[in-house]
């Protein structure tokens, strides 16, 4: 990490980094005080305040997921009917170590919470539940939001209804205009965002 920094990394990036937070808990208490960039915890949401407690003072952006607002959603997409209670109450941890979202002077995020929610066809409902979620839990104005669009079928997804198609114009629109009207601010996705130039090829190599 320091080495980045000195070869003028922006922040320092931990994509996925929940099974490896004890470790990181231990190295971020030794080198902190010579870090200065950002730490970046980017996460699925899916987290125990348990784990994140041990972060507490050692990350200064949190970036997790909030995928669904309903736990039927979350168990027919991803096996987690959890997944909603969880996430509300990590991101509320979230917001409770960071505070209110910071920027330095170039207009980069230095420190806060931000907030991914992936709409999906036939759940802009759901989307809208998952704001209304969020502004019940942090206020709105201290953190920022990433509506995202995406979402491109493949795989056994193009044998489910709801997800063998992308998402319509007016699909997400109905969104990011509710999150207008809630007050959130933020980020959204132009639809030449859903294609397969975005996807990975997963070819398994060097695993």
């Amino acid at each position: 990490m320091l080495e980045l920094q000195e070869k003028g990394a922006h922040n320092i990036d931990l994509v996925t980094p929940t099974h490896y937070a004890d470790i990181i808990a231990g190295v971020l208490t030794s080198i902190k005080p010579r870090l200065h960039i950002p730490v970046v915890y980017n996460c699925g949401g899916y987290e125990k305040v348990e784990t994140l407690k041990m972060l507490d003072g050692l990350i200064d952006i949190y970036l997790p997921d909030f995928k669904y607002a309903s736990p039927d959603l979350a168990r027919e997409y991803s096996s987690a009917p959890d997944y909603p209670s969880v996430a509300v109450k990590a991101i509320a941890e979230m917001y409770r170590q960071t505070g209110k979202v910071q920027f330095d002077e170039n207009g980069m995020m230095k420190k806060g919470v931000l907030v991914r929610h992936l709409v999906l066809p036939g759940c802009r409902h759901d989307s809208m539940k998952v704001l209304d979620i969020l502004k019940a839990t942090v206020p709105v104005s201290n953190i920022r939001i990433s509506l995202m669009r995406q979402y491109t079928p493949c795989g056994k997804a193009l044998e489910i209804k709801n997800l063998s198609r992308r998402l319509t114009t007016f699909e997400y629109n109905s969104v990011t205009d509710y999150a207008a009207q809630l007050g959130f601010d933020g980020y959204t996705q132009d639809k030449e965002s859903a294609t397969f130039e975005y996807t990975p090829e997963w070819d398994f190599e060097g695993i």
